[in-house]
């Protein structure tokens, strides 16, 4: 998975097991993705139109208004904008475990009143009380995932979120296909009412899995702390590598609460840049289009004309599980900002030829172009900008301040979630007050990526191999991001002493020097 070093490069121990948990605890991502991408599907549902349509059509046949279209979509963000704010609070007092145990309640609460609903008051009430759960749960999932994993493997880690995320949109895709068509209530209330699994599952393995040492620590459960790293690196509590990070955590945790927290502190000297990054990248993730072919994905391929839109839908979904693969793997050994690069050229090329192909073709030839060019677009998104910008924002916070200051960058993610929801059906369709893009919208997504690109080499820190410390350090002492892959850590307590054991074969000092991180001249 990943890259994983030899077994001479890091620590005794395992890796497995901070693996294994990681990897649970990226069953948010299913609830995250299964909930956005389940209304693309339901919004087009004859039976769910019959029931909470308002108004009818000059025909008398009932219809949602592109305002009702809009609300439905965009309010699930209200929810997740202002769950993310309270993941700050909630990771700090309850703990980032508890904290997500908490959330799966609340987002079960929402996906129950969204089942029972008859018409579209209480189901936009169950969406926006969902949207508090999974809110909390996509700031609580990555910062569990950062400050439980090691270096060595934390960009796959979190990544594997994205990945089930994927994973959310391909189980709502399959479902929706499959019940769509049911003249009965059935049609919608069972692709809403299987989140309830997703929510069970978290909660309950949540209850089982350790806490965070580095929030342990914060708090001054010393004792638990140490047994938390054991588990999580297979080591007895006493062994030399363990205690060392243990130091070197608990050292940072004193120096970081002497500086104060708040919200506030996350907008000052020398957190505010950090602070600005993570809001700007995660705002440009939004800014690509992505959520349009998530949420408005099946009404875009009726559109322009694709008489299967549940089918091709499916196939852009796995595509965008599958993508995502590579992308763990590649961002250890490529690095965070390489891939982000990548990514954001790839997807401005991919928006310009979409954005062509949808004005010009209307043969059955160009509409599966437009399929094609649309997994390639979700290609370059899902192994890049899909699980890096959760890996970047999830590793560049000192620890005082990282539950509140990744709790803002997920409320960026999610206020544009929202501000995209809410004016893409106004800018798309045709109609009074409408701006009748249609196709042509592709052409400000490719604006937006290409900025992104100037963005991730301006600001983009790469921070590949190294400790949440050492990202800190670095952030104190490269001034440049571009300059960011020449410094090279002189020092490392894990691999100082994962040689502990054979240290008679070595010669006295070989790995320890002064803990420090300095630029490659």
């Amino acid at each position: 998975m990943g890259y994983l070093p030899k077994k001479s490069e890091r620590p005794d121990g395992s890796l497995w097991p901070a693996i294994l948990v990681g990897i649970f605890a990226s069953i948010g991502g299913i609830l995250f993705g299964y909930d956005t991408a389940s209304i693309s599907g339901i919004l087009t549902m004859n039976y769910w139109v019959d029931t909470m349509a308002t108004t009818t059509d000059a025909s008398g046949n009932p219809v949602i208004t592109t305002t009702q279209t809009s609300l439905v979509v965009s309010i699930l963000s209200v929810g997740t904008f202002v769950g993310a704010l309270l993941a700050g609070p909630a990771g700090d007092c309850f703990g980032r475990r508890l904290g997500l145990v908490a959330a799966c309640g609340v987002f079960i609460t929402g996906v129950v009143l969204q089942t029972i609903a008859h018409a579209l008051p209480l189901f936009v009430v169950g969406r926006v009380v969902a949207g508090l759960g999974v809110g909390i749960v996509s700031a609580l999932v990555p910062l569990y995932q950062s400050e439980s994993a090691p270096k060595w493997v934390r960009g796959t880690i979190v990544g594997c979120y994205q990945l089930c995320i994927n994973l959310g949109l391909i189980l709502a895709a399959c479902v929706n296909y499959s019940t769509g068509d049911r003249n009965n209530s059935g049609s919608y209330r069972v692709p809403v009412a299987i989140q309830i699994l997703f929510g069970l599952i978290l909660a309950g393995g949540m209850l089982f899995l350790p806490e965070t040492p580095r929030y342990l620590l914060q708090v001054g459960k010393v004792e638990e702390a140490k047994a938390s790293l054991s588990f999580l690196n297979s080591l007895p509590v006493d062994h030399p590598a363990l205690l060392q990070e243990l130091r070197e955590i608990e050292t940072h945790v004193e120096l970081e609460r002497a500086e104060g927290v708040g919200y506030l502190s996350c907008w000052k000297s020398p957190i505010l840049k950090r602070q600005l990054t993570g809001c700007a990248l995660q705002a440009l993730q939004q800014l690509s289009g992505i959520n349009f072919i998530i949420y408005y994905g099946t009404r875009f391929f009726r559109t322009v004309g694709i008489e299967d839109a549940f089918l091709a839908t499916i196939i852009v979904n796995v595509v965008a599980f599958v993508s995502t693969i590579p992308g763990l793997y590649l961002v250890e050994r490529m690095g965070r900002r390489n891939l982000l690069l990548i990514g954001a050229a790839g997807m401005a090329i991919s928006q310009l030829i979409l954005a062509v192909l949808g004005i010009t073709v209307t043969s059955t030839a160009g509409q599966n172009a437009l399929i094609a060019v649309v997994c390639i677009y979700i290609f370059f998104f899902e192994f890049s900008w899909g699980p890096c910008a959760w890996v970047v924002t999830g590793e560049m916070f000192p620890v005082h301040v990282r539950a509140k200051a990744l709790s803002m960058t997920t409320a960026s993610n999610w206020l544009w979630n929202f501000i995209l929801g809410f004016i893409t059906p106004y800018m798309v369709d045709s109609g009074k007050g409408n701006a009748d893009l249609g196709s042509k919208v592709f052409f400000i997504w490719m604006a937006f990526c290409l900025l992104a690109v100037a963005f991730v080499w301006n600001f983009i820190y790469e921070t590949k191999g190294l400790s949440l410390e050492q990202v800190d350090e670095l952030y104190q002492q490269c001034s440049k991001a571009y300059k960011s892959p020449s410094f090279r850590r002189t020092w490392d307590f894990e691999g100082a002493v994962a040689s502990a054991g054979s240290q008679s074969d070595r010669k006295d000092g070989d790995e320890m020097h002064e803990v420090s991180v300095s630029a490659k001249e």
